[in-house]
C-alpha cells in the first residue's frame, strides 16, 4: 500500500509539472537571477518524461507479475504493448497474417533428473559412490558409452578433433571455473568432458549452480552435449590401479613438455532432464519506409524479467523489473511515436520486445532464425536495455564498440545531435549478456547506445543492489533524464541509418 501510494503521488506531481509548464509557469534560476520561461525543449522533455515515467510505472507494477515469460503477466504486457503500438499508428511486423504482432516462441525449461558415472579398467568395471560425481546434459537425455580417457591438463591448448573424437576429455579444474574450457572442449570434438574438482570448488559448489533450470529454445530433444564432475578423492580411487593419482596428473600439467595422455580408463555417461514447455511470444511492429527495399533498422528492447523470484515468507516477493526493462521498453515505444509523428522514412523501421532474454537471449535467437525479413538487409540494430539510472547529460556508452561498421557513423550523429561518446570500450564487458549478442552472432550489425552505460560505475553499483532483485522498481533511483537523452538520440540514429543517402549501403 505505501508502494502504491508513493507511484500516485509521483504521478501526481509529474502531472502538475506538465500542467505548470503548459500554462507557461517560471523555472527556477540560480539566486538573484531573473526566473526563465520554459522553453518549448523543456516542455517537450518534461512530457517525455512524464510518457516515460507512465510506461514503467505500468509495466513494472505487480499486476503483471514480473513479466515472466508463459504467465498472465506476459499477456497482460503484450497486450499494453500491442494497444501503445497500435494507437502510436505502428503496423504490425510479422508479415504473417497468421500470427499479427506476436511470434509464438516455444522455450523448453529442463531441470537435471537423472545423473550416472561408471568406469572399466581393461574390461573390468570400478566402484565408484554416486556421490563421488555429478553428470549434466543440455538435452533431455545424452549417453556415452564406454570411451576411453584422454587427460588433457588444464585444457588451455585444445587438441585437434582428430584426438577427441569418441574420446571422454578429462579436464583439471583448478581455481578457475572451467566452463569456457569445456565449453571449447565439445565444440572441438569431445564425447564428453569429465572436470576433476582438485581447487576450490566442490561437488556440492557446481551442483548448487548446475541444478537449476537450464533454457533452450524447442527443438531437437534428444541428445545434447554431456558434461560431468568427479572429486578429486573419486578420481584418485579410480586411477589407483593405474599407479596414478590427482597429483600426479596435476604434475605432468604444469610440466613444460606437457603432453595429452590417455588414461588406462573408459567411462559410461549417461545424464537425463525433467522438461517444462513455455509458450511464449516475440512482439514485432513495423514502422514502414517508402523503399523498403533498401533495407531496414531495428530497434530491440526485451519486455521478460523473472516474475515471482523470492519464496515466501518475504513480504515483497515480485521481481518487477523497472529498469530492466520496463525502461528498455518505454524508450522503444516512445521512440516509435516520435518516428510515427516525423516525415516518413525510406527504410523500414522494426520494433522488436523479445521474450525470453533473461533466460539466455533466447526471444533474439528465435527472432534471428526466422526473421520477418531478410537478415542480411538490416543496416543497423539498437538494443535498449536498463536504460533509466543515468541523469541527463551523461556521455553515452557504446555496448559493441569496436564489433561493427557501424562506430564511425555513430560519431558523425552525436556531433549533429551535439552528444558526447564516452571514451573506451569498458562497456563492452557486458556485450554478451544484451540481446544484441545474439544478433551479431548471427551478421546482424547490433549495438547499445545509452547514456546509462557511458558510466560503468553506475551501472556496477545498479548490478550490485537493485539488478535481478524485487528492488528494481519504481523509486529515487529511478533516473528519466538520461532515458529522455536516449530517446532523442535514438530517434535521431534511427533516422539517420533509415536514410539510404546518409547510409547507402549495410554500415555493418
Amino acid at each position: 500500500m505505501l508502494f502504491c501510494s508513493a507511484m500516485k503521488r509521483l504521478l501526481r506531481a509529474t502531472k502538475c509539472l506538465l500542467a505548470a509548464l503548459a500554462a507557461g509557469a517560471l523555472l527556477f534560476a540560480p539566486a538573484g537571477a531573473a526566473p526563465r520561461r520554459a522553453s518549448k525543449a523543456d516542455k517537450a522533455n518534461a512530457e517525455l518524461s512524464a510518457q516515460l515515467l507512465a510506461h514503467i510505472v505500468e509495466l513494472s507494477s505487480d499486476a503483471y507479475e514480473g513479466r515472466e515469460p508463459g504467465t498472465d503477466g506476459e499477456a497482460r504486457t503484450l497486450r499494453y504493448l500491442g494497444k501503445q503500438w497500435f494507437d502510436i499508428g505502428l503496423q504490425s511486423g510479422t508479415n504473417d497474417p497468421g500470427h499479427p504482432w506476436f511470434v509464438p516462441v516455444t522455450i523448453v525449461a529442463r531441470e537435471p533428473e537423472g545423473s550416472r558415472l561408471q568406469f572399466t579398467r581393461k574390461s573390468k568395471r570400478l566402484f565408484l559412490p554416486p556421490e563421488a560425481t555429478l553428470v549434466l546434459t543440455s538435452g533431455k537425455r545424452s549417453l556415452v558409452e564406454n570411451a576411453p580417457l584422454l587427460f588433457v591438463g588444464s585444457g588451455k591448448a585444445i587438441p585437434p578433433r582428430a584426438e577427441l573424437a569418441g574420446r571422454v576429455a578429462v579436464l583439471l579444474d583448478g581455481d578457475d571455473e572451467t566452463s569456457e574450457r569445456q565449453n571449447a572442449l565439445l565444440k572441438a570434438g569431445a564425447s564428453a568432458v569429465l572436470t576433476v574438482l582438485d581447487g576450490d570448488r566442490s561437488l556440492e559448489n557446481v551442483s548448487d549452480r548446475r541444478r537449476r533450470l537450464g533454457y533452450a529454445l524447442a527443438g531437437e530433444e534428444l541428445g545434447g552435449d554431456i558434461e560431468a564432475f568427479i572429486t578429486a578423492a573419486g578420481m584418485d580411487r579410480m586411477l589407483a590401479a593405474s599407479n596414478l593419482s590427482v597429483a600426479k596428473l596435476q604434475a605432468l600439467a604444469a610440466a613444460p613438455d606437457f603432453s595429452r595422455r590417455v588414461l588406462e580408463l573408459a567411462a559410461t555417461l549417461e545424464a537425463t532432464t525433467r522438461e517444462t514447455r513455455i509458450h511464449t511470444h516475440n512482439a514485432i511492429a513495423k514502422l514502414p519506409g517508402r523503399r523498403p527495399e533498401l533495407g531496414a533498422v531495428l530497434l530491440v528492447a526485451h519486455w521478460d524479467h523473472f516474475g515471482r523470484c523470492v519464496p515466501p515468507p518475504a513480504e515483497d516477493q515480485i521481481c518487477n523489473g523497472a529498469v530492466d526493462n520496463a525502461s528498455g521498453l518505454a524508450v522503444m515505444t516512445e521512440v516509435a511515436r516520435r518516428l510515427a509523428k516525423g516525415p516518413p522514412m525510406d527504410r523500414d523501421v522494426y520494433f522488436l520486445a523479445t521474450t525470453g532474454e533473461e533466460l539466455g537471449l533466447l526471444g533474439a535467437e528465435a527472432f534471428a532464425a526466422d526473421p520477418p525479413m531478410q537478415l542480411s538487409s538490416i543496416v543497423a540494430a539498437f538494443n535498449i536495455d536498463t536504460v533509466a539510472i543515468a541523469p541527463a547529460g551523461q556521455p553515452f556508452g557504446v555496448v559493441g564498440k569496436g564489433l561493427t561498421a557501424l562506430d564511425p557513423q555513430i560519431a558523425v550523429v552525436a556531433k549533429a545531435e551535439r552528444r558526447k561518446l564516452a571514451e573506451g570500450d569498458a562497456a563492452n564487458a557486458y556485450v554478451k549478456r544484451q540481446d544484441g549478442w545474439a544478433l551479431l552472432q548471427h551478421d546482424v550489425p547490433a549495438v547499445m547506445i545509452s547514456s546509462s552505460w557511458g558510466d560503468i560505475a553506475r551501472v556496477e553499483q545498479f548490478m550490485e543492489t537493485d539488478y535481478h532483485r524485487p528492488s528494481d522498481q519504481v523509486g529515487p533511483g529511478l533516473e528519466l533524464g538520461g532515458a529522455v537523452d536516449d530517446v532523442w538520440f535514438l530517434t535521431a540514429l534511427t533516422r539517420w541509418f533509415a536514410d539510404p543517402k546518409k547510409v547507402p549501403a549495410k554500415a555493418g
